[in-house]
């Protein structure tokens, strides 16, 4: 994009609300913004001020950027309160992204919790979008409620693919609830895959990351095939500010997504 300081307008096109707490900004930036996935953007709205972001978008579609979004702060706020036909900035992309070339040829699992789904819906798509790409990929995802899952107009078109299955779980029962309940490190027993050969892919709230770290490993994934978005307290985008870092990673310039090996043993590294 040229200078990394200065943003980049983008209109929104359209706002799609995915959970009561939760919206997707479609946007179309001035000019096409190539990222890859799991590589994260800043937001600048106007007078407000900005805030890290993973698009949720394919890829291949860098005139068009969608970035899911959680009402969490002042920032957040402000880009809920956006209504198609208003502009904001964008600047990046930035971060390693997700090891793509790792993945080709395995059997992938994705363990996504509550927004957290949205950047790994940024992999999926780069997955889907290679036939073959990966031998299978298989989705496991969790929020509190029913009414917390993200993307759920998706969630058949994803387990009708060939070569991948999707699971769905909540914390607690609910009514009308008929699928899975437990916390999303559940789904995680007993999976039909060889985690020796396998990777697996993990973003969510830091405590979870914690645990599906720890299960993973405790059912046979090596450390250095798990990997985690640890998308915490990152600013500049460039390793500049030194908010982020995690041991000696800056994780806005050498993450967000490390493996679990390279974090595990640097204290406070998933709270």
């Amino acid at each position: 994009m040229g200078n990394d300081f200065e943003p980049l307008p983008a209109r929104v096109e359209e706002v799609v609300v995915e959970t009561p707490t939760i919206r997707t900004f479609v946007l179309r930036p001035a000019a096409p913004v190539p990222f890859r996935a799991g590589q994260f953007l800043q937001l600048y709205v106007p007078g407000v001020g900005e805030a890290p972001f993973t698009p949720s978008s394919s890829p291949s579609e860098p005139e068009r950027l969608e970035i899911t979004v959680l009402r969490a702060g002042r920032v957040t706020a402000a880009l809920h309160a956006l209504r198609a036909g208003e502009e904001i900035g964008v600047r990046g992309p930035f971060g390693r992204g997700y090891p793509l070339a790792r993945l080709e040829g395995r059997e992938v699992v994705v363990v996504g919790g509550g927004v957290g789904l949205a950047p790994l819906r940024s992999l999926l798509h780069a997955l889907f979008e290679r036939p073959g790409f990966a031998r299978r990929v298989s989705i496991k995802y969790g929020a509190r409620a029913p009414g917390e899952l993200c993307f759920r107009r998706q969630y058949a078109d994803w387990a009708a693919r060939p070569g991948v299955d999707f699971t769905a779980t909540i914390d607690r029962p609910a009514e009308g609830w008929t699928g899975r309940v437990g916390l999303v490190t559940t789904l995680l027993d007993g999976m039909d895959v060889d985690p020796r050969t396998a990777c697996a892919l993990s973003c969510g709230p830091e405590v979870m990351l914690r645990f599906v770290a720890r299960k993973l490993v405790d059912v046979g994934f090596p450390a250095e095939s798990v990997f985690l978005s640890m998308n915490r307290n990152m600013s500049c985008g460039m390793g500049i500010c030194g908010r982020c870092n995690v041991g000696s990673v800056f994780l806005c310039r050498d993450g967000p997504d490390l493996s679990y090996a390279e974090v595990r043993h640097v204290p406070y590294a998933l709270g």
